[in-house]
């Protein structure tokens, strides 16, 4: 007896049921939704989200709004650089989220949970500073032993790149991973805050 593959017994599984309808309307509505989220944050100049969103049938719009919140969702995220500009980079997600039904949850509360994210993501930023800073002087004095070692046995003047030394990258990686997930954690909490102040059940 052939021994069959995953896929022709996942087909096994799946050949007496029938497609629900609505599920696949409702579904292809929440990917309109985030295609539509994906052009406007590509290209928020020129695309008029508004009147795009608005252009969708009553029937498919909560949907889309789920997709398209989902999309807006996920772009906000602790910044990677230092030279990272927070309130450029929110602006344009604030707007699309507005967009999608103020007369449910209000542009003020929206525009409020934004200026808070503005400066939350500005707080990381200047502790990511501080703790890169504290992590670099403490391990200064190990750093320098390092050099003078490596100097000794060389017979000339040697100066190591703390990021290419193995163990200073796994302290830096410790230390800034911890603050880095202290912060993650909160902003995960911030966008589920603002996922229910929306009005969305559930979002990435």
């Amino acid at each position: 007896m052939p021994i069959k593959s995953a896929l022709e017994i996942a087909l096994e599984r799946t050949k007496d049921l029938k497609a629900d309808p609505k599920a696949i309307a409702a579904n292809e509505a929440k990917l309109e939704g985030k295609r539509l989220a994906g052009e406007y944050l590509a290209a928020a100049a020129e695309v008029d989200f508004p009147a795009r969103f608005s252009a969708i049938a009553k029937d498919k719009k909560e949907q889309a709004r789920e997709g398209a919140f989902e999309v807006f969702a996920s772009r906000i995220q602790l910044p990677i650089t230092a030279l990272a500009d927070p309130d450029a980079e929110l602006a344009p997600i604030a707007a699309g989220i507005k967009a999608l039904n103020v007369a449910t949850f209000g542009e003020k509360k929206i525009q409020a949970t934004f200026d808070q994210l503005g400066g939350f993501l500005k707080q990381y930023l200047e502790d990511a500073k501080s703790v890169e800073e504290a992590v670099r002087k403490q391990y200064a004095p190990r750093l320098k032993q390092k050099e003078q070692e490596m100097a000794a046995r060389m017979g000339r003047p040697v100066r190591i790149d703390p990021m290419n030394d193995p163990e200073f990258a796994a302290f830096y990686k410790q230390n800034v991973g911890q603050m880095r997930t202290q912060y993650q954690n909160a902003l995960d909490k911030a966008k589920a805050d603002l996922a229910a102040l929306c009005g969305i059940k559930k979002a990435e």
